[in-house]
């Protein structure tokens, strides 16, 4: 019965806690977790290693890796920081074995693509973190590396495609174009995500090795953005910034339920629900909704500019990432620092 419904989320994590709510053991699918104390930031992987697994998840083969992070909604720059220091360390564990260089004098080169509309602000992540990312492939093209002051550098372009609507183009169209012509040897995607459980908004990071489907998250499936379509290695950074009106819906109705357990006339309604499977009872509230709020997605009133700090946060990661090591060992160190003196 679990597999008839299907709730609306991109995150494999939350996918991985449904199966475990129904008491459904997943065949092929590991799941890892670390908490850091002093970054407060719990980390989790998941692992999918079998097609089977992949296809009882709804998932491609491959790694996820969800960074849970509670105050990464609020203007903490200290906390940011941090944020961007454990970013760079999972893209870099993703990216180990994927970047090999061509030849002994080619520096790596990565393409990073923005996904999203830049009109409508919880969609406008991708853009948003492409303008604040430190582009250096035309400097290097231009001058050469040592215009950059090292003996290695890490070739960065940046695209932002726009949505099919704006372009007429499917975005996987425009990004193999560009692979084609400018050859990088990794594609960086960054997008909106949407999400089950409302206290995920603008709280967690996912990057995975698998690629992206644009949109799948809202039930607007465009073309992948996968190694298999590209042709060439696709990280994928997602932030949920919407979420589903019938989940909201439905934890409210779950609240209720709690609460009807503790009352005699109206308990029997309350084990009569309870008996409902997590799916069933999400594909109850959305037929009752319907078609008042079917299809709505909620966002934060405080949008416009939590989006915006994410998507900087998520900029000065992959800026750390590529930048020098003695650059990537000064910003840990004071990262460190403001830990100790409690910024």
């Amino acid at each position: 019965m679990v597999e008839k419904y299907s709730i609306r989320t991109d995150l494999a994590l939350e996918e991985k806690e449904r199966f475990e709510e129904e008491n459904v053991e997943v065949q092929g699918v590991v799941l890892e977790e670390e908490y850091d104390k002093e970054r407060e930031i719990r980390t989790t992987t998941v692992k999918i290693k079998t097609e089977n697994g992949a296809k009882t998840m709804g998932k491609p083969v491959g790694t996820y890796i969800t960074m849970e992070a509670p105050n990464l909604a609020v203007p903490d720059e200290g906390y940011h920081r941090e944020v961007s220091v454990k970013i760079a360390e999972c893209v870099e564990k993703l990216l180990k074995g994927k970047w090999k260089k061509r030849s002994k004098d080619e520096d790596i080169s990565i393409l990073m693509v923005g996904l999203g509309n830049r009109e409508v602000t919880p969609d406008a992540l991708g853009p948003y973190v492409a303008d604040n990312l430190n582009i250096t492939r035309h400097i290097v093209r231009e001058y050469g590396k040592y215009a950059m002051g090292e003996d290695e550098v890490t070739l960065v372009s940046a695209l932002v495609p726009g949505v099919m609507a704006q372009t007429g183009m499917e975005t996987a169209e425009i990004v193999r174009g560009v692979v084609a012509e400018t050859k990088p040897d990794v594609i960086l995607v960054v997008d909106a995500l949407a999400a089950r459980n409302s206290k995920r908004l603008n709280r967690t990071i996912q990057i995975a090795d698998t690629g992206i489907s644009p949109g799948s998250g809202v039930g607007n499936h465009r073309n992948a953005i996968t190694e298999d379509s590209i042709g060439i290695p696709v990280i994928a950074i997602g932030v949920p910034t919407v979420v589903d009106a019938a989940t909201i819906v439905n934890d409210a109705m779950e609240n209720l339920m709690k609460e009807m357990e503790h009352s005699e006339a109206l308990k029997g309604v309350g084990v009569v629900l309870q008996g409902y499977h997590a799916a069933e009872k999400y594909e109850l509230v959305r037929q009752l909704i319907s078609p008042h709020l079917n299809g709505m997605f909620v966002t934060p009133k405080d949008i416009d500019d939590t989006v915006k700090r994410i998507s900087f946060t998520i900029s000065e990661g992959l800026n750390l990432l590529f930048s020098r090591n003695e650059e990537r060992g000064e910003m840990t160190g004071q990262a460190h620092n403001h830990e100790e003196k409690g910024i």
